[in-house]
């Protein structure tokens, strides 16, 4: 069955209470779906929780996410506390998105150790598992090899049954999977190097492909999404923003009726029903964002 679209404005930075509010409210006037934040330690970026928190106070349908939590900054219980206190606030608005972190300089700059790409999947990975204990059993016993938690109780139960969704961003195919088993939205991205794209990176039809042959019957229940940054709306009443610390993008100039036709094909050829527009193009994305979001 084809998902309707679904849009998410990626924000991280505000010059003040004010603007912060504003951005919210706009983005929920236009109808975006959900605010989401990147967890970066750099670039000025707001801190997530109490930023996502003051956003769902200023609206009444805009929902927020993390996109996404680096695991490696926080011990699973305090995740999952704040996760669930955010969720019971915002009355059920809330999208937890995880991911293994992939930023060394972020990590070393904190003096904490940036561990291989397979050690970060499988932490992650036993941070999920015990995430889903903690929002569903009453009493808490793990012991992994990264967690170890003793006869804990008490936990805040999120207001989203059996918990809020889980967003689990990959690109690599051991972080793919593990999304396909675990997640309720995937956001697939692509490889990156110091000099840009990485070459080896395995195409879009790959990607998809070892999702399904890992969620089984869980794939017709998976939300793919993918973020459209590079797009610019030619015939759009408002240009892309000037908006400081803004991701830097290759444009990928668009008629509205061009854009819609080329975002129907990607949902029909690889399923990607939810997409992320940066804040610069918060305005000018608006024309296509009437037209298909719900549809």
């Amino acid at each position: 069955m084809t998902r309707p679209f679904r849009f998410g404005l990626v924000a991280a930075q505000a010059s003040s209470r004010p603007a912060w509010i504003s951005l919210a409210c706009r983005a929920e006037e236009l109808g975006y779906s959900t605010l989401l934040m990147p967890d970066r330690t750099s670039v000025g970026a707001l801190a997530v929780v109490p930023a996502l928190a003051v956003a769902a106070s200023a609206t009444t349908t805009l929902r927020v996410g993390s996109y996404v939590f680096c695991n490696g900054y926080r011990h699973p219980v305090l995740l999952a506390r704040e996760a669930a206190t955010l969720d019971l606030l915002t009355n059920g608005r809330f999208e937890l998105g995880l991911g293994a972190g992939v930023s060394s300089e972020e990590f070393i700059k904190m003096g904490l150790p940036f561990a291989s790409a397979g050690a970060r999947i499988s932490q992650l990975e036993e941070t999920i598992q015990v995430l889903k204990q903690l929002f569903t059993e009453e009493t808490i016993n793990f012991n992994g090899k990264y967690t170890t938690i003793t006869d804990l109780k008490g936990i805040i139960r999120p207001v989203q049954k059996p918990h809020m969704p889980f967003l689990v961003a990959g690109a690599g195919e051991r972080m793919l999977k593990l999304a396909a088993r675990e997640a309720d939205i995937i956001a697939i991205g692509a490889k990156v190097g110091p000099r840009g794209a990485d070459p080896t990176d395995a195409t879009l039809e790959q990607k998809v492909t070892w999702i399904k042959e890992a969620a089984g019957e869980r794939f017709a229940n998976l939300e793919l999404c993918q973020t459209i940054f590079d797009l610019d709306i030619t015939d759009s009443p408002a240009p892309l923003a000037s908006t400081p610390g803004g991701w830097p993008m290759q444009k990928k100039s668009l008629s509205s009726a061009q854009a819609i036709e080329h975002l129907l094909e990607q949902r029909d050829r690889y399923g990607f029903s939810y997409l992320q527009v940066s804040t610069q193009q918060m305005e000018n994305f608006a024309p296509v964002l009437v037209q298909l979001s719900g549809k």
